[in-house]
């Protein structure tokens, strides 16, 4: 393929690319060699790399570190920002000029890492992982690296920095190439940006939007407090003009005090007046009532006397019992109590007759002694 051609190539082929030519065969007359003389050259196909890439892409989405069950919202207004590329990528000044410009007041933390190489998808995910362990955490991170080939975006194709992503305890954007590029990455983070720029721009709504909203919301807060005073005014009239003068309102709340005082005088003198004629119905009264309470109290000892007449152990007597006592004057109610040689006194209706127990048994009759 001469200078010609070869200067008209948009990408650089590498060993093991999978490419289509155009041209025709010739003869190389001083050694005689059959040529392919090139007139044009692309891609068929992706080659290796671009195999290896889809099917480690088919494995990992199988795993579900693609599903967007797992994707999560970015934050409106971020606090802190994180940001993971090179120190000397375009990116990194692509991103800082576009949060600058659009977000000052928002800090950002950067964690450098090499975004080409063998030795890139580690420095990636030591970086990335730094960011996680931070106190206090970041809202958001950022991903970045500009445009490339796809030796050159390889890193970002690594198995260990796309389940690094998927850790990640906040969301992650992942703006990496161009907007024609694809990496594993960018199917893992949160939200994939077409560029770097694009992906400052997500995480930075323009002051001056937020600005323009404050002053929205004071204007609204303005009419709502306007229209709230004049609502109140209007109900402090119409109080107003229900009360009257106040000169009016002492003048009724006097005549409703004077009122009230003649009630009470009149109160009073009726009390007074019932109180005057109470003793001389107390003084007639008094003799009836004292002889009714009598009688009732009369009535009341006569049934008293009679219960306990009918309790009188003398009456028991007269039908033929005995009323047993000890020496001590104590009365025996039961025949274990007794002891042969015992003396007991039974009280009749008409006296008393000592006994001398001879005998201890239950159910004996004792015999009278001398």
């Amino acid at each position: 393929m001469f200078r010609r051609a070869a200067g008209l190539l948009d990408f650089s082929p590498r060993d093991g690319d999978q490419v289509e030519v155009r041209g025709r065969l010739a003869v190389y007359e001083p050694r005689g060699d059959l040529q392919l003389v090139v007139e044009s050259l692309q891609r068929a196909g992706q080659g290796a790399l671009f195999e290896q890439f889809l099917q480690r892409k088919a494995r990992l989405e199988a795993e579900g570190l693609f599903d967007a069950e797992r994707k999560r919202a970015l934050p409106v207004m971020p606090r802190t920002v994180g940001l993971v590329t090179s120190l000397g990528a375009a990116a990194l000044h692509d991103v800082v000029t576009a949060l600058r410009r659009r977000v000052p007041h928002i800090p950002v933390v950067l964690a450098p890492a090499a975004v080409q190489g063998a030795g890139a998808p580690g420095e990636l995910v030591r970086a990335l992982q730094s960011l996680y362990a931070l106190e206090p955490a970041v809202d958001v991170i950022l991903l970045v690296r500009g445009g490339g080939s796809i030796e050159d975006l390889w890193a970002f194709n690594d198995e260990t920095l796309a389940r690094t992503i998927v850790q990640s305890p906040v969301p992650l954007i992942c703006g990496v190439g161009h907007e024609t590029d694809f990496t594993i990455a960018d199917f893992c983070a949160d939200l994939r940006a077409p560029t770097p720029t694009a992906a400052a721009e997500l995480v930075s709504a323009p002051q001056a939007m937020w600005l323009g909203a404050i002053d929205l919301l004071g204007e609204r807060l303005q009419g709502a407090l306007d229209t709230r005073l004049d609502v109140l005014g209007q109900r402090l009239d119409q109080a107003a003009s229900r009360l009257g003068r106040p000169s009016t309102l002492v003048a009724r709340q006097q005549l409703r005090l004077e009122h009230h005082s003649q009630r009470l005088r009149y109160a009073v003198l009726s009390r007074t007046e019932r109180l005057a004629h109470a003793p001389r119905s107390i003084s007639a009264d008094l003799p009836r009532k004292l002889e009714r309470a009598l009688a009732e109290r009369r009535d009341r000892l006569e049934r008293v006397a009679l219960r306990l007449k009918l309790l009188d152990p003398a009456l028991v007597l007269q039908r033929g019992y005995a009323w047993l006592t000890g020496a001590d004057g104590r009365a025996i109610v039961s025949a274990r109590k007794l002891n042969p040689g015992d003396a007991v006194v039974a009280r009749l209706v008409d006296g008393s007759v000592d006994l001398t127990v001879t005998s201890g048994k239950t159910g004996t009759r004792p015999t009278p002694g001398s």
